[in-house]
C-alpha cells in the first residue's frame, strides 16, 4: 500500500475525529503526531504514546511540554493491502494509544480486544 505523507496525515486527522467524544475530550495537554517511522528504522511500531499517564502524574505547571501521540505512516502501510485497512488500523492505533494517556496497559488493552 502506498500514501504519501499528506494524505496519510489526512487520513489521521479524520479518523481522530471519528473517535467518540468522551475518549478525546479528557485528553490535556497532548499532541498528535504523524511521523514516517520509529526512530529504530522498524516496521513492527505502529504508534507511541510518550508521556506520562494521568493515573501517574500531577496537574501540568506552565511550560510543560505536551504529551505526544505519534502514528507511524510506513509500519501502517506495510502492514495493510488497502485504504480500508488503513483506516482501521489508523483507528486501532489511535485508541490503544490514547488508552495509555488513561492509564491503561498493554494487558488491559489485550482483554478489551485492543492491543
Amino acid at each position: 500500500m502506498e500514501m504519501d505523507a499528506e494524505a496519510f496525515e489526512t487520513l489521521v486527522v479524520d479518523e481522530l475525529d471519528r473517535l467518540p467524544d468522551d475518549m478525546v475530550d479528557g485528553l490535556e495537554n497532548v499532541v498528535f503526531v504523524v511521523e514516517d517511522r520509529p526512530e529504530d528504522g522498524s516496521l513492527d511500531l505502529l504508534g507511541l504514546y510518550d508521556g506520562l499517564a494521568v493515573t501517574e502524574r500531577g496537574s501540568y505547571g506552565m511550560g510543560e511540554l505536551p504529551d505526544r501521540i505519534v502514528v507511524y505512516r510506513e509500519p501502517h502501510l506495510a502492514q495493510c493491502d488497502d485504504l480500508d485497512e488503513v483506516r482501521d488500523e489508523v483507528h486501532t492505533t489511535l485508541v490503544h494509544e490514547i488508552a495509555h494517556y488513561y492509564g491503561i496497559d498493554d494487558a488491559q488493552l489485550h482483554e478489551m480486544g485492543w492491543a
